[in-house]
């Protein structure tokens, strides 16, 4: 059997956290990077090649994570480096537009059925600012509808937390977000079409539009019905409010076509991020041409970004979508592999008496310490924070690279085969024993 490759210490990832600390607030440039919901500091990471990654101390890792998201074909995959490289020899940004944009584009029409026109932004962030904006516009309304446990980015208008009532107007998470800007989103329930269409009746005429993940990645791995993203779509149609996707985890994460192309279901606009970049920061959002062509410089929306549309991004991400839609198999064998990782891990849990519920679409997968089923985040909530702490420090000492919360999203890339997935379930069933003897 092969070896599980533990650890043989962590100190110079302490080392350079002590020193982060002192000039990066919490040590981490994002929050998602900390350990604190399991406890420990996060390791630095010095490299990565294909499902591995070796921290700062040699130690390595079989990668859940895949830089949340975009590493589908796992880490420094030689012909998207290669893409980059050649794009840097020419220079590494312009401010002015280069053919490899209006390459990119197409290739996004190509793939993604909602989309008609795209414009290319630097995050998923900004994206989703975008596109709200852009809906605003399009349509003369202010309000916009969003669902607890969806993650938009940190756009002032999503740091919303949820309220109570039927009639759920926005207060601040976050200082800084003003009741201003709150005032105008509205919460509902994730997967509750009837919550969704009494806000709408309680608004009526005042909402822009409707956003949502079709399949949520932050409040762990959370699909939505065909019965409820159905409804939207009709709710939408019948109303006159713009359906938006965020994809910026699903796109091209779930097929070709992500999400939307899966579910069988079409938004009027989209946004990208993650994978469309090969690894760099990009996103995108597109949609119909008659709502994006009230962006500027075509209509009076206002949006810009000095390095949107990044010559070296959009040769990297171009080869990584080539790549993609050039493989025929690739979504059978991610399909094939996660499911066996599911069903194995099922089984292990099962065995050691942990409660274990799994959801899981395509190579997106969460395993929530609780009995079933996770539909939304109130359900998600319910799970056992410590038995995940516990779970994901046993893993890592095995060496496997869990996301560090219990609301994330594992992101399977194609280099998890047969000997990784082995390895894994190794690490799983040795955790499982001791959460098993800690449980008494």
């Amino acid at each position: 059997m092969a070896e599980l490759p533990r650890s043989t210490g962590t100190q110079r990832s302490q080392t350079l956290f002590q020193t982060a600390n002192q000039y990066i607030p919490g040590g981490v440039n994002s929050p998602a990077r900390a350990f604190r919901g399991v406890g420990g500091n996060p390791l630095f990471i010095k490299r990565a090649e294909g499902a591995w990654l070796y921290d700062e101390d040699g130690n390595r890792y079989i990668d859940l994570i895949n830089s949340w998201g975009p590493m589908i074909l796992g880490h420094a995959h030689p012909q998207i480096m290669e893409a980059a490289r050649e794009a840097l020899n020419f220079s590494s940004s312009f401010g002015a537009p280069t053919e490899v944009e209006i390459d990119m584009a197409k290739k996004v029409v190509e793939m993604v059925p909602s989309v008609e026109k795209v414009r290319m932004v630097n995050s998923g962030t900004e994206a989703t600012m975008s596109a709200i904006r852009l809906a605003r516009g399009y349509t003369g309304k202010d309000k916009f509808i969003k669902f607890e446990g969806n993650y938009h980015g940190h756009g002032d208008s999503f740091l919303i937390a949820a309220g109570s009532g039927l009639i759920t107007l926005g207060v601040p998470d976050s200082p800084g977000v003003t009741k201003g800007t709150a005032q105008d989103t509205l919460l509902a329930r994730y997967n509750d079409l009837e919550h969704v269409q009494e806000l709408v009746e309680q608004n009526k005429g005042e909402i822009a539009a409707i956003i949502l993940e079709p399949v949520a990645g932050n409040m762990g791995c959370v699909a939505g019905s065909h019965e409820f993203l159905r409804g939207l779509r009709a709710l939408c149609d019948a109303e006159g409010i713009v359906l938006i996707f965020d994809e910026v985890m699903s796109g091209f994460r779930l097929s070709p076509g992500g999400a939307q192309q899966v579910l069988g279901v079409t938004p009027d606009l989209t946004t990208l991020g993650k994978i469309i970049g090969g690894g760099l920061p990009v996103g995108a959002y597109g949609g119909k041409a008659e709502i994006m062509d009230y962006v500027s410089p075509a209509g009076p929306i206002y949006q810009a970004g000095t390095l949107s549309g990044n010559p070296v991004a959009m040769h990297a991400g171009l080869t990584m979508l080539n790549l993609l839609s050039g493989d025929a198999e690739l979504y059978n064998r991610l399909e094939a592999v996660t499911a066996a990782f599911e069903i194995g891990m099922q089984e292990r849990a099962h065995a050691a008496g942990i409660p274990l519920t799994i959801n899981r679409i395509g190579s997106m997968i969460t395993f929530f310490f609780q009995d079933g089923p996770v539909r939304n985040f109130e359900e998600a909530k319910q799970s056992d924070l410590d038995a995940f702490g516990l779970f994901f420090r046993e893993m890592l000492k095995r060496g496997v690279y869990f996301p560090p919360s219990q609301f994330e999203s594992l992101f399977i890339s194609d280099c998890i085969r047969g000997e990784e997935l082995t390895l894994i379930l190794q690490a799983a069933e040795e955790t499982f024993a001791v959460m098993q003897e800690q449980r008494g």
